[in-house]
């Protein structure tokens, strides 16, 4: 039996050493055996790369969060605002995350914002600013719908904020203004109307019973007096004005014939 060198044996020893990768709970390796990917990702836990023949790509399968930069999106009605997202994503197949695309999270960059300006493009500004919701479920649909073919799942899309240029920042408080104005318009409007009809009805009921205008007139004196003032208050009766009234008319009736 031929004796091995201590030098062989310690480098034997260095080399099983270095071929030890240790993989988190979260993560992935695929390795590539003289350039043919393995069928199943290794992981977690202790596995063996043996260089140069294996050579091993780390996949983390945590939820990924991107942010999309500020993209100039030119709305359905022509108005040109500053759009900013965020990208929650994760991968579910390391594998065809590294086959499929050189740089997945720069690849997903790259498409979330074109997609963005494409998608955001077809609406107009109002939807923009008040269906929020419904524009998020609609980017998310499309970016998981491009990058299932990678392996990637986008959990969710949100759209961070909207940046408006300043001529339609004052057009959107002008016309908010003359939205208030116009309800407070129609509010008087309806409280006179209400209004109109209460008095109508005291009306009709004071005419039924004539005691009670009377009844109104000592209330009114009430509270008059109740404030502590020097107004003094004499209540003359509508009966009154119109009896003097008639009796004029007939003494001028009289002269006249």
């Amino acid at each position: 039996m031929i004796p091995v060198p201590p030098v062989v044996v310690l480098i034997l020893v260095l080399y099983l050493l270095s071929s030890i990768k240790i993989l988190s709970e979260y993560e992935r390796g695929v390795i590539f055996r003289l350039g043919r990917v393995l069928p199943e990702p290794k992981g977690p836990g202790i596995i063996l790369v043996f260089r140069p023949i294996d050579r091993m790509e780390r996949i983390s399968l945590r939820l990924e969060t991107l942010e999309v930069p500020p993209q100039d999106v030119v709305t359905r009605d022509n108005v040109t605002v500053k759009v900013n997202a965020v990208i929650f994503f994760r991968v579910l197949d390391p594998k065809r995350a590294v086959l499929e695309v050189a740089n997945y999270l720069y690849t997903t960059s790259q498409l979330a914002q074109t997609t963005l300006r494409s998608v955001l493009g077809e609406v107009e500004l109002d939807e923009l600013l008040s269906e929020r919701e419904k524009l998020n479920l609609r980017l998310q649909g499309v970016l998981d719908r491009d990058t299932e073919p990678w392996g990637i799942k986008v959990a969710k899309v949100e759209v961070k904020a909207v940046d408006l240029p300043d001529t339609m920042i004052r057009a959107i408080a002008r016309q908010a203004e003359a939205e208030r104005e116009r309800r407070a318009k129609i509010i008087h409007a309806e409280g006179e109307y209400l209004a109109a009809e209460k008095l109508a009805l005291a009306a009709e009921r004071i005419q039924k019973e004539p005691v009670a205008i009377q009844l109104r007139y000592l209330q009114t004196l009430v509270e008059i007096g109740a404030e502590k003032n020097t107004t003094v208050v004499f209540p003359l009766p509508v009966d009154i004005l119109t009896a003097v009234k008639g009796l004029l008319e007939r003494q001028a009736e009289e002269k006249r014939s």
